[in-house]
């Protein structure tokens, strides 16, 4: 299986850590993250790991070869030219990771409990199931102010930021402008929606590369699924017990480091 890592970010909200090292190789528990995070990939059975870089990329490189590769494949999808956000990191990396298989994607900053095998196995059971998801999320009822918005069957069908009142939808029953008096529960309940807060994993088939061939040379991957959910079936997927840290800004590393003693002692 392959997995393709986001760690070309600059990792602004983590300065003045990132003035001088990636955030990829920011330490949790004496270990840089993506240490933590291909070590994981490993034991869940991911034998080909494609990273992307884009600031400070030879410290990344440096890290990976003193390391031995972790001990499995490890390819590099380098944007040093141009960020090209979520959406075109993946694109830039389809040579890397096109072999006709779903492939993981996930941020170099979370640090989670997921199970990664049932994970994948969520997918896979609703490939045979039902029409091929193009993508399955793993989303979470955590407390955010921007969610993806699911329908009765769990497939996505908006994005809905909590705060501003903005509905973004290919339904155009959905489609909100911003709005200082946005009920946002009553609209949940008038369309039996469910908001989930996206958690920064994914597994995505290969159909998306040929999507994407119109799409710009940078783009977020929110905006590329939100402008084929109306035609492509994408779920979400929830993990009852999902403990999760995203260490994107400094107040989040001591819960970071909490979160990981926790699953080291496990």
């Amino acid at each position: 299986m392959r997995a393709l890592i986001f760690a070309a970010g600059l990792g602004t909200r983590l300065k003045p850590i990132t003035d001088t090292v990636p955030k990829a190789l920011v330490p949790v528990c004496s270990k840089p993250l993506l240490g933590h995070l291909i070590d994981k990939l490993k034991r869940s059975g991911y034998g080909e790991v494609v990273i992307n870089l884009h600031h400070f990329p030879q410290q990344i490189r440096n890290y990976v070869e003193e390391n031995s590769n972790f001990g499995i494949k490890v390819l590099f999808s380098d944007e040093s030219d141009l960020l090209r956000e979520t959406g075109g990191g993946i694109r830039h990396a389809a040579p890397l990771l096109d072999d006709g298989e779903p492939f993981l994607v996930h941020n170099v900053d979370i640090i989670s409990n997921l199970n990664l095998e049932k994970f994948h196995e969520a997918h896979m059971a609703a490939s045979i199931s039902m029409d091929t998801p193009l993508a399955t999320l793993l989303v979470s009822e955590r407390e955010t102010s921007r969610y993806f918005l699911f329908d009765s069957d769990n497939n996505l069908v908006g994005w809905m930021n909590k705060l501003s009142g903005e509905v973004k939808s290919p339904f155009g029953e959905l489609r909100r402008e911003p709005s200082d008096n946005f009920d946002h529960e009553g609209f949940l309940k008038q369309y039996a929606l469910r908001k989930l807060a996206f958690a920064g994993v994914h597994i995505i088939s290969p159909a998306v590369f040929g999507l994407m061939e119109n799409m710009p040379e940078r783009f977020p991957i929110v905006d590329f699924y939100l402008s084929v959910a109306d035609k492509y079936i994408i779920k979400g997927y929830v993990q009852k017990d999902l403990e999760m840290v995203d260490v994107g800004k400094l107040d989040s590393l001591d819960k970071a480091q909490e979160l990981c003693r926790k699953f080291l002692k496990k």
